[in-house]
């Protein structure tokens, strides 16, 4: 019986706000998976410990949530007055395939501190003590995103007061900021509409702001689809009948933003577009037994990432929302009071998040500006991760 080796490759274990992931600089992957394509693919879900039917990851460096089933690769910057290209890979739990259509806002927090720590910022633009502004060209979505980094002493800054619901301890705060986030090669609304009727067989017909900025995103009233917004992970995730509906919708809305022309196609394409049902503020409970008051919130926002409620709130669909609440009439700007409004605070499951937004209108269309937020990020452990080394074959 033969036994194949085992490779070592360079890895770094981040967390980036609510989100986990496998950081790689493209020079370190084996040449193969330098390229996009099966080698890579390959690569990465067994790093990451897919595809597993036990829906555990144990073989692997995941955490068996949309969260924490994820890759990034950093390498020299494509286009001019950026540091670095910042491609992200969402990695399937129980099916072998990676998903690269769109970004993680989450971990965008952690790629600044990477690229300054893996030599692709200027030394010269360092400060020994102060803010380091890296230019991050994300990949996926080619779309301009600026990292605020915190500096100390010449060493990226981790520890800190910044308190960010969803993550345990306390770190320093990374403000990022993401420059024109809608979808650039079409509307900010693909359907030209802030507020769409949505029909989909076995639900019925809902209204839905489905907007293309941060992440495509389908919105839809919670009280249209029998929820309250106040629901944690346990009461959607522990429902079949209720993730089968939100996939149903994910699917029928990703054909009327035409990111599909199939619903079928939807099985291919689990990252993107991303479901959230909203509702006016009202007094919850957090997961963390943490009192929220609507007082304390513009709006409440549960969204699914990866075909199951999210523990907190993606950071690319924080964009969404915030955006789609700067502009006047979609269901999100409704549900938070309506009129005009450059930042929103919205009540998820683990507490509470402010993002901001600038949007203006250009003719019969919206744009997006820009959208803000403060985010954290830490290493939890650098080094080398193993492979055997048939899974580059």
């Amino acid at each position: 019986m033969t036994h194949v080796p085992q490779i070592k490759v360079p890895a770094t274990y981040m967390r980036g706000g609510t989100s986990k992931g496998v950081f790689f600089r493209l020079q370190d992957l084996p040449e193969a998976a330098q390229v996009p394509g099966q080698a890579r693919d390959k690569l990465l879900l067994r790093v990451i410990g897919s595809p597993d039917p036990y829906q555990k990851q144990i073989d692997g460096m995941g955490g068996a949530t949309s969260s924490t089933s994820k890759t990034v690769i950093l390498s020299e910057p494509t286009q001019p007055e950026h540091d670095v290209d910042y491609l992200f890979g969402q990695v399937s739990i129980d099916k072998p395939f990676v998903d690269w259509s769109g970004n993680c806002g989450n971990l965008t927090a952690a790629v600044g501190a990477f690229a300054i720590n893996s030599g692709f910022v200027d030394a010269g633009r360092i400060p020994e003590n102060g803010i380091c502004t890296v230019r991050i060209w994300q990949a996926n979505i080619k779309k301009t995103i600026i990292a605020h980094v915190p500096v100390t002493a010449g060493e990226v800054q981790e520890t800190g007061d910044f308190e960010l619901d969803g993550v345990t301890f306390p770190a320093a705060e990374v403000l990022i900021d993401f420059m024109d986030p809608a979808d650039g090669e079409g509307s900010m609304f693909p359907t030209g509409n802030v507020v769409d009727e949505l029909e989909v067989p076995g639900v019925g017909m809902l209204n839905a702001t489905m907007i293309n900025a941060g992440i495509p995103t389908i919105f839809i009233n919670a009280q249209e689809i029998g929820y309250t917004g106040t629901e944690l992970q346990d009461a959607i995730n522990g429902d079949p009948k209720a993730l089968a509906m939100f996939e149903a919708i994910r699917a029928h809305g990703a054909v009327r933003m035409g990111l599909i022309s199939s619903v079928e196609e939807a099985a291919a394409r689990q990252h993107t577009p991303k479901v959230a049902f909203i509702a006016p503020p009202s007094d919850y409970v957090s997961s963390s037994g943490k009192d929220i008051g609507a007082d304390d919130i513009d709006v409440l926002v549960r969204a699914l990432s990866m075909g199951k409620l999210h523990h907190a709130m993606m950071g690319t669909a924080a964009v969404a929302i915030a955006t789609a609440a700067a502009v006047p009439g979609t269901l999100v700007n409704l549900a938070a009071g309506g009129g005009e409004r450059h930042e929103v605070t919205f009540g998820h499951p683990s507490g509470t998040l402010r993002v901001g937004a600038s949007a203006r209108k250009d003719g019969d269309a919206w744009v997006a500006e820009k959208a803000s937020m403060s985010r954290s990020a830490r290493i939890l452990m650098e080094g080398w991760v193993r492979v055997p080394s048939d899974h580059l074959a």
